[in-house]
């Protein structure tokens, strides 16, 4: 048996993404590919608070989480990088002067720091749980990391803010736009190099934009049915829909379970 190493992205992958509940049929195909001897991950841009008690559940042990920069290694945490900090530095400076609203998150927790009630003015609370810690005098210059910035400036007024290129950034909902690690691939390739796979071994499975960028010619590239357009343009393998049991069916047709 040659050994392979399985990334499975969670929402619309592992998970329906209405409920968030994982198909059943994903969850034996997990613990048939554990018994085969195969590495089983988890790769999310979730933040490892975010999808450790998914993690946990589900019975896989590892995990590459907050988009590339987390790495779980049996049940551990190892590694959970921020983003630059400079250049996060900067970008909160900038949207301050434009008068946009910013939620700046230090740590790897559901807390975000900011110095006036502007974003929540401007676009009311985040959609999912959230403790908001305000302070005037709150400054990020006065701390020595930044995991995700939050920056309530309009989607046809993103122009205005001129470092937004600067790093990556994604939009998940139409109020805000939200700058967090989106590397996936990367964070794969730091973990085969610690746990020993190789690349060419490697087997990745997603849904959705965020999954681009682990769709890398250096692996195997499976597109859930459910999945985008984009995604299964550049796919090796399309997957019927994981509620169709998608992942069990392409591992029993690639005889991945003996």
């Amino acid at each position: 048996m040659d050994r392979k190493y399985f990334f499975f992205d969670i929402d619309g992958t592992l998970t329906v993404r209405e409920t968030g509940v994982m198909v059943p049929s994903a969850g034996e195909a997990i613990r048939k590919l554990k018994e085969a001897g195969h590495f089983v991950s988890i790769a999310t841009g979730r933040a490892r608070y975010k999808a450790e008690k998914f993690r946990a559940a589900s019975g896989i042990d590892h995990m590459v989480c907050n988009g590339g920069h987390g790495i779980v290694i049996d049940g551990k945490c190892v590694e959970n990088r921020p983003l630059d900090y400079e250049k996060c530095l900067a970008i909160y400076r900038e949207a301050i002067s434009l008068g946009y609203g910013v939620l700046v998150a230090m740590d790897d927790s559901d807390r975000v720091y900011a110095n006036s009630f502007t974003f929540y003015d401007q676009v009311g609370i985040r959609k999912e749980p959230t403790t908001y810690i305000i302070n005037e005098n709150y400054d990020p210059a006065d701390y020595d990391a930044i995991y995700k910035l939050y920056i309530s400036i309009p989607l046809e007024d993103e122009d205005r803010l001129t470092l937004r290129n600067t790093m990556g950034s994604l939009r998940f909902e139409p109020e805000y736009l939200m700058f967090q690690p989106d590397d996936k691939k990367g964070g794969i390739l730091r973990m085969l190099e610690l746990v020993g796979g190789k690349p060419e071994d490697a087997v990745v499975f997603g849904d959705d934009y965020n999954d681009l960028s682990m769709f890398d010619p250096a692996f195997y590239r499976v597109a859930m049915g459910n999945g985008c357009q984009e995604l299964k343009e550049k796919a090796d393998y399309i997957a019927p829909e994981n509620i169709d049991d998608g992942i069990y069916r392409t591992c029993q047709t690639h005889g991945w379970f003996s």
